[in-house]
């Protein structure tokens, strides 16, 4: 295993910094630079891995402002943007739809559906309350009205007649 020069040593931690797998860094080291490297050889640049906990100062600085910098701009790349992946989805579908492939076209509407249903992210967005939220909320409104009348002494509830039940009842 020769030693690398810095420039090849910079290109594979920022590789690794943007979640490049190993495998794809030794492809990518082959076409930019000529050079044979091992997975493992790679693996070693990657302060994250038990391999790369001997990774110079220098280096682990590279990768971890390599590693914010693409988080950061991930918003950037126009696939991570919702409206774009819809477009796009939809240039698909009528794609499909003039080749006459429905089946095509109903994964990709399903694909749709879930994008903007949000299945992909982490966080929900609650929609407004549904039929049974409301009901729940009118029934014990109901049931606190119920409450005051039979505090109050007057009311004919169901709870009033099971209390004036259970008070005639022996003991």
């Amino acid at each position: 295993m020769a030693a690398l020069q810095n420039d090849v040593k910079a290109f594979i931690v920022q590789a690794l910094a943007c979640f490049d797998t190993p495998s794809q860094v030794v492809e990518a080291v082959q076409k930019e630079y000529g050079i044979s490297v091992t997975r493992q050889q790679v693996e070693t640049h990657d302060p994250t891995k038990t391999s790369g906990k001997g990774l110079a100062k220098r280096w682990v600085t590279m990768f971890e402002d390599a590693r914010k910098r693409f988080r950061e701009e991930t918003a950037e790349i126009p696939i991570a943007n919702r409206a774009y992946r819809l477009r796009a989805m939809n240039r698909f579908v009528e794609k499909a739809e003039t080749m006459k492939n429905i089946g095509l076209a109903m994964q990709i509407l399903e694909q749709a559906a879930k994008e903007t249903g949000d299945v992909y992210v982490n966080r929900r967005i609650e929609p407004d309350k549904t039929l049974d939220e409301e009901i729940k909320v009118l029934e014990i409104e109901k049931r606190k009205a119920e409450l005051k009348l039979i505090e109050k002494g007057g009311g004919n509830s169901n709870a009033q007649l099971l209390a004036d039940l259970i008070a005639r009842l022996p003991s």
